[in-house]
């Protein structure tokens, strides 16, 4: 097995990304993203589809050339460079692996092109093979393949030329949920053992904040967030960051005063809740949009205070419980409950909510 020293691809390389901007005709794919990325890192790139995402991706490998900014790879900018000078390996949704070829092959393919004479390449290929754990499987051929098998190839083979950035464009997409955590795992395994630095481009909320070490979050082209999972998710900078990473309640309010450097807000529901003080000050008596995550609202012991409700329906999820709630005021929320502590109420049942976290809040849109 190829130990941490000899699985690593090149030295882990810095990666900036300097006012990148992509148009085509009178269309902004993306405008204005800056991003500043540390070798060895693993970064995703998620947003919905269409936010730009695979735009900057394609900009960051070569295949399409910016309109503005820089792209700036270990400290060189790489904007004139063809793709296969940039040091950047990349594994493509499909995989892209040669039907013809074996699996050695395959992995072969791009030191072809770079001089190694036929020992070199074996030994890197073998390496590869290890590295993967995939050495019993040189001799097949794709189709004799499983997915995930096929993708642990098309990574082989990306890290077998010693790039210093490795692309993930959608790599899990197709496979099931099962073989999807799997992989995901494996590839993350396979990137801190390489010590690569890594993009992954995703629209999977749980996918980008379960592997990365930060999270760029992409709307309509621009760059909405740019920060570790937990902060995306505990603190997130705008309402689509809130929305869109994780499930959230949205409810209307108000703020009525300011504690200990956080900030009230009476919800047009009925109760005043907690709340993170936002970047931008928002004063009292201004209408705000409130987002409580599900699993921060619990359902009181006694029933006696906080907010109430009535339970519409509740919804089995493995180990959790999610119960869909009316409020007096109509407003519906969801609230999440692990399913050791709590068993599904009846709809109709009145019961009455206290929100345990602080809540973010927004200006109403």
């Amino acid at each position: 097995m190829a130990n941490g020293s000899e699985a690593r691809a090149a030295p882990a390389q810095d990666l900036a990304i300097v006012g990148l901007t992509q148009r085509y005709g009178a269309v902004t794919a993306i405008s204005n993203i800056n991003l500043d990325i540390k070798g060895g890192e693993l970064v995703s790139l998620l947003g919905p589809s269409g936010c730009g995402k695979t735009t900057l991706l394609k900009a960051i490998a070569g295949f399409v050339r910016q309109t503005e900014g820089n792209i700036v790879i270990g400290g060189q900018i790489v904007d004139a460079l063809p793709p296969n000078r940039r040091t950047v390996g990349i594994v493509f949704q499909n995989y892209a692996l040669f039907p013809h070829m074996t699996v050695a092959a395959n992995i072969a393919y791009g030191l072809d092109v770079r001089g190694l004479n036929r020992s070199e390449k074996a030994s890197r290929v073998d390496e590869m093979l290890a590295l993967v754990k995939m050495e019993a499987f040189a001799g097949r051929y794709p189709r004799e393949l499983s997915g995930g098998q096929q993708q642990r190839i098309a990574i082989a083979r990306a890290m077998a030329v010693k790039p210093s950035i490795l692309l993930l464009d959608e790599p899990f997409s197709a496979l099931d949920k099962n073989l999807r955590l799997d992989m995901q795992i494996e590839v993350k395994r396979i990137q801190r053992l390489a010590g690569i630095t890594t993009i992954l481009v995703t629209h999977d909320q749980e996918e980008a904040l379960s592997m990365s070490d930060r999270v760029a979050v992409l709307s309509n082209g621009s760059l909405e967030q740019f920060a570790p999972p937990t902060e995306i998710y505990d603190a997130p900078s705008s309402l689509f960051v809130n929305t869109f990473v994780g499930s959230a309640n949205v409810l209307p309010g108000a703020v009525v005063g300011q504690d200990a450097g956080e900030i009230l807000v009476r919800l047009d529901a009925g109760e005043t809740v907690r709340a993170r003080r936002p970047v931008n000050e928002i004063g009292s008596g201004a209408r705000v949009s409130v987002c409580l995550r599900p699993e921060n609202i619990v359902v009181t012991a006694d029933g006696s205070e906080g907010l109430p409700g009535f339970i519409e329906m509740g919804l089995p999820l493995g180990a959790t419980i999610v119960h869909e709630v009316r409020m007096a005021d109509g407003t519906s929320l969801k609230i999440s409950t692990p399913r050791a502590d709590f068993s599904p109420l009846a709809s109709g049942t009145p019961i009455r909510l206290k929100v345990t976290a602080l809540a973010n809040v927004f200006p109403l849109a």
